[in-house]
Parts: structure tokens; C-alpha cells; sequence
């Protein structure tokens, strides 16, 4: 949740991308009872690999992990903090306690007040961001490369010495409750909820909008506790991308990291999603379309499945040009934007396609996308329709690697993970040797409809004559 609800939201999936064809403008006076000819595109190049910069990595005598990347020629560095505790090490009695107190340190540190902090960062051209997630929590800064070595240590004093004061504590509950109230009148975030909660019952992975009274409960010293469970050495990973001086960058990590106490090693509490077909409808009477949500638990990303399931998931609905959203979007019209996704946390991942549909076309979107399941599963695509996805797949991910932030994300979930060293060099690779076999034999081994929970948010009275085949509209 992290103050802008990051536990409540969810990745589209894809990206829109146009190629534009053109043809020589007519000149004046010239007849133009023919339309011009289309130009075929030229045919694209080979996928590019993708090659992750050469980059340390090591361990200070307290345990904390450290990796350096030498990246681009801009004169700027992330440096960005990693700790393996979010919403994972909150109880059920505490939601929104790690939000909390994720806001709560960067409210001032024993040698600093909060404005201090805030000017320290903005000489540097910068701010210090701190972001909680489900599995983790992130501070971090993007400076010049000459203040490398200073964001290090506020960073440090940030994490390591926060003031948690009790003074800020009713402001930033105000600040979540409010949150949460905007929240719970939005039916994505509703229909999320709902998913997350019938998918994962009682495992804080589903748990997406804590109540007002858990967030009305939260005290000071919940927060002091939390902090002092959750946050040390041993949980840490400290990620450093672009220009900088490494000798200087490490002199300044040892001396302001150095003595971190090592604290608690992170919690495992794997989760166990339930893979059941259930029909579940939210009531908003008078709205003039329904949010769904079908999905079900799938392999996480340490399988060798994953990456042949990824590429499933882009040719079925996870890019524009998708199955799912040609057939529902471009050929019936029932919705503007569907998407599908293959959403991770550690060790668990889940396969869901989500989509806003006009009322009256509700049953017949959810017919839709079932009937595209089967179609995939039955046949394999074309492989011009594969390579083009696998193309779309490849040139992305190149893209979105390119800067010293998305470089360090995918780092951290390669991390995160536990996944092998070569993992992202070889990932271009792997897209690419994906047959249609596999396309097939991964729609039919994982993506079944007749497994998948469903929720939707809509007009219940509208709706319930069109789902019946689907189970009981209560």
C-alpha cells in the first residue's frame, strides 16, 4: 500500500506500440480517386541479446549484500536499498503496519529532522524515496555522480537511526484511511481484493485493503517493534547503477553500513493459493459495465516453465495485439482496455486476465475469453504469430532495461528470486526458443478455465441471468 496503495495495484502487462505505414503525399491538383498503397514495414531484425553490464557483487562482515554497476555516461547513480520485509511480515491484526512505518522513517532520524532529511536530498538534486510492497521494501535516491557517496550516507542514517515519531503517527494514519476510503469505491481495486482474498485466504498475500479499525489501531510502539523485527544487515541489499568513483562508493558503504547491526533473517511464509472455480459477485447497481477478474495459481518464476508461460501469456492476452484483447476489443467491442498477466511475488505467481466489459456483454466476454483459452490449448498458433509476439517480447525487454532504475529492478528480482547468474543474458534467448508446442501444452497444462476464480464487480441484477453457466450468483 505504501501510502500510494502499491499493494492494491496491478501491472497492465503490456505496452501499446504502433508501426506507422505511410505512402508520398499526392501534389496539388493531383487526382487521387485511388487510395495509395500501403508500404509493407521492412522485416524486422534479429532479437538482440540482451547483456547485462558487468557489475560486483559482495557481502560487508555484517551480512549486508552489495552490488555495483558501472552503467551509461550520464553523470547521475541510483543508489537504491533493498530490505526483504513488506506486507509479507505484517499479522492480520496489523495491516498496513509496514506501510506505516515505512512513511514513519523518513520522518527524521536521531541526528536529523524531517526537513533536514528533505534538504539533504534536494541538494543533491534529488529526494529519497522509500516504497513498500508486498515482499519488500525499497529506499532510494537518483543523484549526480558526484553525490554518490553523501546519498549513501543519509540513506544509511535514514534506515539505520530513524526518530519514529509519534507526533506524525495520526497524520499518516489520516493519510491511509483516506486512501483506503477512495479505494474501496473503485471496482478494480474492489474486484482485486476480492480475487487476492478468495485466492489466498488468511496468507498476507491476501490481504489487499486493511479496515479502518486495524489502521485506527496502529500504535507507535507497533511501529518500533515491526522496525526492530524487520529492518538490519542480514535483510539488506544495497544496489548501486551508473557513473560513480567505486573506490570512494565503497569506502562510503563500509563506513555508514558497516556496523548495521545484522538483525533477523527474513521470514519464509510461503503461500498456498487455492486453484477452485468460484463465482463471486460484488453488487454496484446502475453501472454501466462490469470489472472482471479470472485467474488461478500457476508456477512461480524459479520454473523452468516460466518463461515458455510468459510468452503463452503474451500471445493470449498479455500484449496488445493478444487473442484475448484482438477478440473482445477490436472484433466485439465489449471493452477498451483487457489485459492479462502473469503477476509474481516470492516464489508464487498467479495467471489472470482482467478486463472492464459493458454490462450487457458481460457472460459474453467471459464466453470469449474461456473460448480463446480452449482454441490455444487445443491448437497450437501459427509461427508467424508466435515470432511476431516473441519479437514484441524481446525488443520490450531490452527497452525496459535501459536506464539505471529498471536495471536495478530486474537485478532485484533476480535476487528476490533466487534465480541463476545468467538468468537475465539468457533471457532474449529462451523467449525466442519457445515453440508453438509449448504454447499450446502451456495453455493446456496451467491456464484452465474450469479452475479459475472469478470475481466481478458490476450490476448484479443485470448480470446474474448472463453467469449462470459459470455457477451461482448469490
Amino acid at each position: 500500500m505504501a501510502m500510494t496503495i502499491k499493494r492494491i495495484g496491478i501491472y497492465t502487462g503490456f505496452v501499446a506500440a504502433g508501426l506507422a505505414c505511410g505512402a508520398a503525399a499526392p501534389t496539388f491538383g493531383q487526382a487521387t480517386d485511388a487510395a495509395p498503397q500501403k508500404q509493407a514495414p521492412p522485416p524486422g531484425s534479429a532479437p538482440k541479446a540482451f547483456t547485462v553490464p558487468a557489475h560486483e557483487t559482495y557481502s560487508l562482515p555484517n551480512g549486508m549484500k552489495v552490488t555495483l554497476v558501472p552503467y551509461g555516461n550520464i553523470p547521475k547513480v541510483t543508489v537504491s536499498l533493498a530490505l526483504r520485509s513488506g506486507n509479507i511480515d505484517e499479522t492480520s491484526d496489523k495491516l498496513g503496519l509496514a506501510d506505516i512505518t515505512g512513511e514513519l522513517i523518513k520522518e527524521g532520524t536521531k541526528t536529523m529532522s524531517a526537513e533536514q532529511v528533505a534538504q539533504a536530498a534536494a541538494q543533491m538534486g534529488s529526494s529519497l524515496g522509500v516504497s513498500v510492497g508486498v515482499d519488500e521494501t525499497t529506499v532510494a535516491m537518483d543523484v549526480l555522480s558526484e553525490s554518490g557517496p553523501a546519498s549513501v550516507k543519509l540513506i544509511a542514517d535514514v534506515v539505520q537511526r530513524p526518530l519514529l515519531p509519534e507526533s506524525e503517527l495520526a497524520r499518516l494514519k489520516t493519510n491511509m484511511l483516506r486512501q483506503i476510503a477512495v479505494a474501496k469505491t473503485q471496482p478494480a481495486q474492489i474486484a482485486l481484493a476480492k480475487f487476492r482474498k478468495l485466492m489466498y485466504g488468511d496468507h498476507p498475500y491476501g490481504e489487499v485493503l486493511p479496515t479502518e479499525e486495524t489502521i485506527n489501531g496502529l500504535t507507535i510502539a507497533d511501529a518500533q517493534k515491526f522496525y526492530a523485527a524487520n529492518f538490519g544487515a542480514a535483510r539488506a541489499h544495497l544496489y548501486v547503477a551508473g557513473k560513480f568513483d567505486s573506490a570512494s562508493l565503497k569506502r562510503a558503504i563500509s563506513e555508514n553500513f558497516g556496523s548495521w547491526a545484522k538483525g533477523t533473517p527474513p521470514l519464509d511464509r510461503p503461500a498456498s493459493p487455492k486453484t477452485q472455480r468460484i463465482l463471486d459477485v460484488t453488487d454496484r447497481s446502475g453501472a454501466p459495465q462490469s470489472t472482471l477478474y479470472a485467474g488461478l495459481p500457476v508456477i512461480g518464476p524459479t520454473s523452468p516453465d516460466s518463461i515458455p508461460l510468459s510468452v503463452t501469456n503474451s500471445l493470449l492476452g498479455g500484449s496488445f495485439a493478444s487473442r484475448i484483447t484482438s477478440n473482445i476489443r477490436e472484433q466485439k467491442g465489449y471493452t477498451y482496455s483487457p489485459r492479462s498477466q502473469v503477476s509474481t511475488r516470492y516464489h508464487d505467481a498467479y495467471w489472470v486476465e482482467v478486463a472492464d466489459v459493458t454490462t450487457k456483454d458481460t457472460g459474453a466476454s467471459l464466453k470469449e475469453i474461456f473460448g480463446e483459452i480452449t482454441r490455444l490449448q487445443k491448437q497450437a498458433p501459427p509461427g508467424e504469430e508466435l515470432k511476431g509476439i516473441q519479437s514484441y517480447i524481446s525488443g520490450l525487454f531490452v527497452i525496459q532495461n535501459s536506464s539505471r532504475q529498471a536495471l536495478l529492478g530486474q537485478l532485484g528480482f533476480v535476487d528476490l528470486q533466487g534465480l541463476s547468474d545468467d538468468y537475465l543474458k539468457t533471457y532474449v534467448q529462451k523467449v525466442n526458443a519457445v515453440t508453438p508446442d509449448q504454447v499450446q501444452a502451456m495453455t493446456a497444462k496451467y491456464i484452465k478455465p474450469e479452475s479459475m476464480t472469478i470475481v466481478i464487480v458490476g450490476d448484479k441484477a443485470k448480470i446474474a441471468d448472463q453467469l449462470k453457466e459459470y455457477g451461482d450468483v448469490k
